[in-house]
């Protein structure tokens, strides 16, 4: 019996409420796939309400923050195999400031 690697694409992705969940946006992954499948988060610019959506490092997502006021832009850095600690969450994305986006996002 052979073991069959993944392929490179899904070596590199991984589902947005699985994502959302390891970078602690909210306390559980079926929270995260209801904030998806509302329709409350954008990826690169474009509607998702999948939580089965792929990201990939360099994605820029809005959505809005844990406080649910206003909007918050990210872009992903790295995915998680696991659920960690705030600190080591913090490591998968990095804020992208307002006045860093340009008018097509």
């Amino acid at each position: 019996m052979s073991r069959e690697r993944p392929a490179p694409d899904e070596a590199e992705t991984q589902r947005l409420d699985s994502w959302l969940w390891c970078a602690r946006f909210a306390r559980s992954r079926s929270d995260c796939a209801r904030i998806a499948q509302a329709g409350l988060v954008r990826i690169n610019r474009q509607r998702t309400e999948k939580a089965h959506a792929l990201v990939r490092p360099g994605d820029v997502l809005t959505l809005p923050p844990p406080t649910g006021e206003g909007v918050m832009v990210l872009r992903i850095v790295a995915l998680a195999q696991r659920r960690g600690s705030a600190p080591v969450a913090r490591l998968l994305y990095e804020v992208v400031p307002e006045r860093a986006l340009s008018p097509a996002e």
